[in-house]
């Protein structure tokens, strides 16, 4: 790639610096839980502190057609009397509205997840979650596609063409999980996206729609059918060497098979790539495997040679959900930890995927009812208190990256704004002693907590040449003494409920990182002389001159 004319002439560790593309797959799309949980107060506030501190561009969740949204009405409510049916289905907005107006506000957009099925079309009834959503096939396909359609053309007029055309639509969310997710067939999935597909394209064929939203690679067989058939799960279970086996997609390739032969659209291909499986032994014990910390680069890899070998070559490809695990009473959520872990892979899948959505950015999220306690494991890039987690400020970090990767380093990357020519780093302390592996998922944080023995501390060297003489940095360090809120708490007690005090007082130590200035020679020289810690994420970014 031709280098930008725009960029000042560096020299990185003395040589002239790559200048390709940096894509930020990490901030396009982040999830969250339910639409529903989107009407409070705490979970827009949280969002947009995530659109302008951490850059968010679109973000996911499930339950748009949840009775809790009250979009597809069949009876009046009568509240204390006896409801009175409709002779027609009405379709009621105000919910979703508020909604898609708070998204929009922002400063964001919707990655639109259609799903689930409303109660009086669904063919079974509270099949998930405390929230008891309905994840069945429809029972009138016909139904379903005037809800669909019918929701499109009201965002197409409340909003405007040109700004539903810059939604992504994806079709349900892991109906491989049966019968969670979906309760019918693999076959009758794919009729779901075919119906809903042509649909949305009948309102404006330059609509994007995509599926099939399945969750995570496998090496065996327990989807190769209509069901999910766990007597294919034992050979998993009972490896020594998992990461040995060939992790597979799910689905992926019968879906574009079933697609292509009915030239059905596929505008964009998604799924999850969490690196981690439960797999049942044939003495029906489940083992949680972690895979090896490339995993989901691995994962992305076989996902782009299987697109750009279809029919449908030119499809983007969105993760639509990841994490370190998709448990959300998963103690390595809230820890210094996941900073680097997550701070790795997005570097290292960045070239591969057009998003990469990590589930959720808030712990306000209700799929197994409310956490227990401040730091119970959510999933968020915040707790509930609203609370910075080292992951948040891995987050800002990343956000703070150039467009334009000067040097793919072995423990971070050197970047420059093509627009601005700021230059920017990150670095990171992933412990050698880790080895190849992952971060298994614990229950506790006291738990979690035992890996703050790994080591080594990592030095981190590197030269900047060209730069504006005198050039002000500022560097910003997380690590285990700086921004390490569950500890902090941890060394509290761990309270279970906080008081207002207590709030305040972590809420300062969360966001106390260690902030320094570093300035360029009077020649343009910035010599980056860093001493990490374990599992430390630093970040430099050029100070603007405006």
């Amino acid at each position: 790639m031709p280098r930008d004319s725009s960029l000042p002439t560096l020299m990185i560790d003395g040589r002239p610096p790559t200048d390709l593309a940096l894509r930020h797959v990490w901030n396009e799309c982040v999830g969250a839980g339910r639409a529903n949980e989107a009407l409070r107060a705490d979970w827009q506030a949280q969002f947009r502190e995530a659109v302008d501190v951490l850059g968010v561009r679109f973000v996911r969740f499930h339950g748009l057609f949840h009775d809790d949204m009250f979009v597809y009405r069949v009876e009046d409510g009568g509240g204390f009397a006896p409801p009175e049916p409709l002779p027609e289905p009405v379709y009621t907005f105000a919910y979703v509205d508020k909604v898609f107006d708070a998204i929009l506000d922002a400063g964001a957009r919707p990655f639109v997840e259609l799903g689930f099925m409303p109660r009086a079309l669904a063919t079974q009834t509270e099949t998930l979650f405390w929230w008891k959503a309905h994840c069945s096939p429809p029972t009138d396909m016909g139904r379903w596609v005037e809800l669909v359609t019918t929701t499109v053309v009201h965002w197409v007029e409340r909003y405007g063409i040109e700004e539903v055309r810059q939604w992504p639509f994806e079709v349900w969310n892991e109906p491989n999980l049966v019968p969670h997710f979906w309760t019918g067939t693999r076959t009758e999935y794919f009729e779901l996206y075919e119906a809903t597909a042509r649909a949305i394209k009948s309102v404006d064929p330059s609509l994007a729609v995509g599926g099939p939203s399945t969750s995570v690679f496998v090496p065996d067989d327990r989807y190769a059918g209509e069901y999910h058939d766990p007597a294919h799960e034992s050979s998993t279970a009972e490896t020594e060497s998992p990461d040995e086996l060939d992790w597979r997609p799910v689905w992926i390739h019968e879906f574009i098979e079933y697609c292509a032969q009915r030239e059905v659209p596929i505008d964009f291909f998604s799924t999850h790539l969490y690196p981690t499986d439960f797999a049942a032994s044939s003495l029906n014990k489940v083992r949680a495997i972690t895979r090896q910390k490339d995993a989901t680069h691995r994962d992305l890899e076989v996902m782009r040679t299987v697109i750009e070998n279809s029919p449908y070559p030119d499809a983007g490809l969105h993760i639509t959900e990841w994490s370190t695990s998709p448990s959300s009473r998963d103690a390595m959520h809230d820890t210094l930890f996941a900073a680097p872990y997550i701070v790795r892979a997005f570097l290292r899948g960045a070239p591969l995927a057009d998003s990469i959505a990590y589930w959720t950015f808030t712990d306000v999220f209700e799929e197994g009812g409310g956490g227990i306690g401040p730091f119970h494991g959510g999933f968020g890039f915040v707790n509930e208190q609203g609370l910075h987690k080292p992951t948040f400020h891995a987050m800002a970090m990343l956000n703070r990256l150039g467009d334009r990767l000067l040097a793919e380093l072995p423990h971070g990357a050197i970047t420059a704004s093509s627009s601005t020519g700021a230059v920017s780093a990150i670095f990171y302390n992933y412990p050698a002693d880790m080895g190849s592996e992952g971060l298994a998922s614990q229950r506790t944080y006291g738990d979690a907590r035992a890996l703050s023995e790994i080591g080594p501390e990592l030095r981190v060297r590197h030269t900047v040449e060209g730069l504006p003489p005198g050039a002000s940095f500022e560097l910003e360090v997380l690590d285990w003494e700086h921004g390490n809120v569950a500890e902090a708490w941890y060394q509290m007690g761990s309270p279970l409920n906080l008081s207002r005090e207590q709030t305040a007082e972590l809420r300062e130590i969360a966001d106390r990182l260690d902030r320094r200035l570093l300035t360029a020679s009077d020649h343009g020289v910035l010599e980056i002389d860093l001493v990490l810690s374990p599992w430390a994420v630093a970040s430099i970014a050029q100070e603007s001159t405006h």
